[in-house]
């Protein structure tokens, strides 16, 4: 009997410390973004501050509005920009798709929200691999990232593989042929800019032109598998 009296308070004890523990911790994870200057309608756009010392790699908004008939309605939005580190400044590279520096502000443009519309950020991750937020958004987030860093190391692999043993010519259609078969079975990003980098290849000239190339664009690709493997790694 004297057990079961103090069972309650000792579980109501463990139910207080457990939520003060939780407060802490969310007060400690605070957002790195900040949201202002909300715009609706054809051009709906909002402004993201970066108030981290340090850049902010990913991010997810969330814009809810009301629909008809009294329901909730929202949109996801997210944008993963690690890579830009790499690809920053370079011909075809989007601004608006780069990770956000420290104390930067940039003007991010949605699809067209209603009037009344609010905007959140729900997710966010730093660039030592921190992530806030909602965890599903992150848990996407990082399996897009880890998926992208295995087809980044297959084509990796296969310049490796290639260039040592064939030159020129001959490893140009060696590394079609690999490419060929990687695009087809995983269609990702990295496997199709491979096989139309080669391609792209063909027509560059002298062997000595084509090989060049070659190794210029697998030094390239292996800075992008460094780059993300370390950033497929969450903190």
């Amino acid at each position: 009997m004297h057990l079961a009296r103090l069972m309650p308070s000792r579980y109501a004890s463990l139910v207080m410390f457990v939520s003060t523990v939780l407060s802490s911790a969310a007060a400690a994870a605070e957002m790195p973004l900040k949201v202002s200057d909300v715009a609706t309608g054809a051009q709906s756009r909002v402004r993201l501050t970066n108030t981290a010392s340090q850049p902010v790699t990913a991010w997810s908004l969330a814009a809810t509005s009301q629909a008809e008939g009294g329901r909730t309605h929202r949109e996801v939005f997210t944008v993963d920009g690690y890579l830009s580190e790499l690809t920053h400044g370079l011909p075809g590279a989007a601004e608006h798709l780069e990770r956000l520096m420290p104390g930067q502000s940039r003007q991010v443009s949605i699809d067209t929200q209603p009037a009344g519309t609010t905007v959140d950020v729900i997710a966010a991750v730093l660039d030592d691999g921190t992530a806030i937020g909602d965890a599903q958004v992150l848990g996407e987030i990082f399996a897009k990232r880890a998926k992208e860093r295995d087809a980044l190391k297959a084509v990796a692999d296969a310049f490796k593989e290639v260039l040592p043993a064939k030159h020129g010519a001959d490893a140009l259609a060696a590394l079609k042929g690999r490419f060929t078969a990687l695009a087809q079975r995983d269609d990702s990003i990295p496997c199709r800019a491979a096989l139309e980098a080669v391609q792209t290849f063909e027509s560059k000239g002298t062997p000595n032109q084509i090989e060049q190339s070659l190794r210029t664009y697998a030094e390239f690709v292996t800075k992008q598998y460094e780059l993300a493997a370390r950033h497929a790694q969450r903190k």
